[in-house]
């Protein structure tokens, strides 16, 4: 009984031996293989990759003419660059231009060639040797309100104040803008939202090949800018958690408020953690904003105005940007300063002071409250 018990236990010990030596062969033989693939992947994504980066075709070289128009987007640059032929693929265009963190793209007509590398056409581009000079150019500072933007444009162009503002406040016009850029949203059609654009025009230098250029082309090529921007930042915003509107709502903030650099990381880092307090922002632009007016100081009255804009009155953010801030002011509301910080105070000569309890910035305030009321006084006598 016990041999005859013996001989099964061994062949199914032997058994088991085998199955572990084939399952361990073809293990072994998957991994070589996944090996060999990845390497294969490997040759093929190198040669691939210098293939599309390198020129078109350098055997036969072709000078062609191109127009980059103003504001352009690295994505709509790199398409213009596909359909001329200057390039083998926009797309790539686009993802090696954000690898290399490319910017400063010069608007304006080119002759490229298809001998040159994708590192020369950046290089060309952004160095600006154009063909041709720019017929009109004008700059919009940061942190005005769109009715002053279009001023400007009125001011620049042979068009009317009126008519550029009928351009941008024409309903059927901004919704076919929506379609056009990926940054416009439904948000921007909310019903108590004074102007859809506000806050996406770009501050900016404009040059147009053109002595009198379309307010439309105008307008879009100052929504090119702000899309390029947060084209530029799209990782931060994928992050962020808040919308691009509401990151341009806090930019526009902070844009008013700060002038040095600095002040804008501090404040956005002090804007950040009221709103996650849930403590009401108390930002006077905002209040300006929302009676209208580019108030000097900002009475007690004027902080009682019922708009979804005074953040003396509602928790949170605005329901859109109260100006068109810079790209410093949008990488700060993407970027905020670490701070135990809740209270700002901005004084006439653009020091900001900042506090960490309502004591401390109340005292601020009344300490330097009266540097804006001599300064509001000196002003009017020189008028």
């Amino acid at each position: 009984m016990s041999n005859s018990n013996e001989k099964p236990r061994n062949e199914l010990y032997e058994e088991r031996v085998s199955q572990a030596r084939v399952v361990r062969k073809i293990v072994f033989f998957s991994l070589i293989g996944l090996f060999l693939i990845g390497i294969i992947t490997l040759i093929i994504s190198y040669f691939y990759v210098t293939n599309v980066l390198g020129p078109v075709d350098s055997d036969n070289p072709e000078e062609i003419q191109v127009t980059i128009p103003i504001g352009s987007t690295a994505n709509q640059i790199g398409t213009i660059l596909e359909e001329e032929g200057l390039v083998r693929s926009g797309t790539m265009f686009r993802y090696y231009v954000r690898y290399k963190n490319e910017s400063g793209f010069q608007a304006g007509d080119y002759a490229l060639s298809t001998a040159m590398t994708m590192d020369d056409i950046i290089a060309e581009l952004k160095e600006g040797r154009v063909l041709q000079e720019p017929e009109l150019v004008f700059t919009v500072p940061e942190g005005r309100w769109l009715e002053d933007v279009a001023e400007i444009i009125a001011r620049e162009t042979d068009h009317s104040e009126e008519e550029v503002m009928e351009v941008l406040t024409d309903q059927e016009y901004i919704e076919e803008l929506i379609d056009q850029y990926s940054m416009l949203t439904e948000d921007i059609l909310k019903e108590d939202i004074r102007y859809a654009l506000e806050g996406y025009l770009f501050p900016a230098r404009y040059d147009f090949m053109e002595e009198n250029p379309s307010i439309q082309s105008i307008v879009e090529a100052m929504l090119s800018g702000t899309q390029s921007v947060l084209e530029e930042f799209s990782t931060e915003l994928e992050q962020s958690e808040y919308s691009a509107h509401e990151i341009l709502t806090l930019a526009s903030i902070i844009e008013r408020e700060a002038q040095k650099s600095e002040d804008r990381y501090l404040i956005s880092g002090v804007l950040y953690n009221r709103l996650d307090r849930d403590m009401r922002l108390q930002v006077d632009p905002t209040v300006s904003y929302a009676l209208g007016e580019h108030l000097y100081m900002t009475s007690y009255a004027a902080l009682e105005v019922d708009s979804p804009y005074n953040t003396y009155r509602y928790v949170g953010i605005p329901i859109g940007p109260i100006a068109n801030p810079g790209k410093d002011s949008i990488r700060a509301a993407l970027n905020p300063e670490e701070t135990d910080y809740l209270f700002f105070y901005a004084r006439f000569n653009g020091e900001v002071i900042y506090n960490e309890t309502y004591e401390e910035h109340n005292r601020t305030h009344q300490r330097y409250r009266n540097e804006w009321v001599e300064g509001q006084s000196t002003e009017t006598k020189e008028e």
